[in-house]
């Protein structure tokens, strides 16, 4: 996994579960939304670039 890859999916998984827990925390369902997808959003970048690397063993 590249380290410009890697830092962007740690970044989206993080500010997606601030988001997520922000959007709980003041009762609003549409940034708990936002934050839970931008947090997938992180995961999959993750996900993919370890497939990435998978295929490069």
């Amino acid at each position: 996994m590249t380290a410009n890859e890697k830092a962007k999916a740690k970044f989206e998984q993080a500010t997606g579960a601030a988001a997520q827990a922000a959007g709980r925390a003041v009762g609003n369902e549409s940034l708990t939304a936002k934050g839970r997808a931008q947090q997938m959003k992180g995961d999959a970048r993750e996900a993919k670039e370890k497939t990435k690397d998978i295929g490069k063993h």
